[in-house]
């Protein structure tokens, strides 16, 4: 019988955390961790990320494993993540993944293409021309080197759009043409477990979660990675706007507001990838019970 990877997904601020515990202990397997900043230490508060506490109550793979200033990837991820599984799997005929960064998920479940990795010269160049001479004007540079992917990228997310000039430049070739998209064949079944609340009760909880990081110490926290600021792992929501209120640029009532929305604005970009995969199982956060007996029907057989 081949093996199974239990996947657990949802926007942020759902409320994964609190379930996955729970059915990793139902499954008796440690989490696979599926959220790309959680992977970085130094973060903890910003990232939500889990607790001391809950990793001893249920231990977890790729949370706190990164420097701050250290290059990663979903495609390094598929690999981590697939040799960690083969290692699950010699003992275990289940694992357990759960987090909301897209792009993970989707190494993991479907495989990333094959995309040639960025040298350090020309990372470092492509970085220091973002920070000389902006995002809008690699957006030209994008559209006239590769017009098709400039059509569909986010062009207000500089981590897209230097990788695909950083692959133009190394390759001579178009980004788009190494975005083949073809699902692999991987050596495990998949089911998929998505769960969803309705706008206004994810929003309700997405702003009491950032006013609970400001309680529990997100300024010192953003405060003290402020030198790493440039960092890859730090432009994310957060931490740019927290940037902005250290550098004195917004207030602190706005900076805290700007979060919450950013976040909002992000949860509904989840929702929108996650939505085009028909073979996620979609519950609200309080039908564990379902959930579970859903495991046992399908998993635990």
């Amino acid at each position: 019988m081949r093996p199974t990877l239990v996947v657990l997904l949802g926007p942020t601020g759902v409320g994964k955390t609190a379930l996955s515990l729970s059915l990793a202990e139902c499954l008796h397997t440690p989490i696979i961790n599926a959220d790309s900043r959680q992977l970085f230490r130094d973060i903890p508060i910003g990232t939500a990320a889990p607790t001391p506490e809950q990793q001893r109550r249920v231990k977890h793979y790729f949370v706190g494993t990164l420097a701050l200033t250290d290059y990663y990837s979903a495609a390094q991820y598929e690999t981590d993540v697939l040799s960690l599984l083969k290692e699950l799997y010699a003992t275990h005929p289940y694992a357990f993944m759960s987090g909301g960064s897209m792009m993970y998920l989707d190494a993991v479940c479907k495989g990333i293409d094959d995309i040639p990795t960025v040298d350090q010269e020309t990372r470092q160049m492509m970085r220091n021309r973002y920070e000389q001479e902006g995002l809008e004007t690699l957006c030209r540079e994008l559209k006239l080197l590769d017009p098709a992917y400039y059509d569909t990228v986010d062009r207000k997310n500089p981590k897209r759009v230097i990788h695909a000039l950083e692959i133009c430049y190394m390759t001579g070739k178009p980004y788009s043409a190494f975005r083949t998209r073809q699902c692999k064949e991987r050596p495990f079944d998949l089911l998929k477990i998505g769960l969803r609340r309705n706008r206004e009760e994810l929003y309700e909880r997405i702003n009491r979660r950032v006013d609970e990081m400001i309680a529990e110490g997100l300024i010192e926290e953003a405060r003290r990675v402020w030198p790493y600021r440039k960092a890859n792992a730090l432009n994310t929501v957060g931490y740019k706007e927290m940037f902005n209120y250290l550098d004195g640029v917004w207030p602190l009532e706005t900076a805290i507001e700007k979060i919450k929305q950013n976040t909002r604005i992000y949860s509904r970009k989840q929702m929108t990838w996650f939505r085009r995969d028909e073979s996620i199982r979609w519950f609200h956060p309080d039908e564990a019970d379902q959930i579970k007996k859903l495991i046992e029907t399908e998993v635990l057989r």
